[in-house]
């Protein structure tokens, strides 16, 4: 069973507040990446109210994962599949669905930075700072919510729930 925790209707309003923090912040040419599978649904929302803005970042996506079927995450994040290339010297928004452990962020944030990125913002539709294994903050966030399980508006639990218009949490 799933209880809603967001309604569409705080989650565009919520997700309208982040891109205007976003724009402020972040104004110029910058590219965001997605991190796939969970951030999906949001990205294409945050893209499209940052267009409004005038703003129009380049589009890519990165395949992380550390969940797999199960509630609980691994500890080590993992790359499926290849990174941005032409990193160096260019300017990124990372966006994540949740922000958990703080690893898969933090993972992300390090590989680009690594391969020279100029600048790294993060950015997650949920935060749980009650699970952070690492030192990690995100520069925006849309919720901050207590230890519980969501699922919807493209997060899933074993690969279900992902269709869902609202946040839920899973009974």
């Amino acid at each position: 069973m799933v209880s809603k925790l967001f309604d569409e209707t705080e989650i565009a309003r919520r997700v309208e507040e982040l891109a205007r923090e976003i724009a402020v912040a972040v104004a110029g040419d910058f590219a965001i990446v997605g991190l796939l599978t969970g951030s999906f649904v949001f990205v294409a929302d945050l893209i499209r109210v940052l267009d409004r803005a005038g703003l129009a970042p380049r589009i890519e996506f990165m395949k992380l994962s550390s969940y797999g079927h199960g509630k609980e995450s691994s500890g080590a994040p993992r790359l499926i599949g290849g990174a941005p290339e032409d990193v160096a010297g260019r300017r990124f928004l990372l966006v994540d669905d949740i922000v958990d452990t703080g690893r898969t962020l933090d993972y992300a944030k390090s590989l680009l930075a690594g391969k020279g990125a100029a600048r790294v913002w993060t950015c997650a539709l949920v935060d749980k700072p009650s699970r952070r294994k690492i030192d990690f903050a995100a520069d925006f966030v849309g919720f901050t919510v207590d230890d519980v399980f969501i699922v919807g508006y493209g997060i899933d639990y074993a690969e279900n729930y992902r269709h869902l218009p609202y946040i839920g949490i899973i009974d």
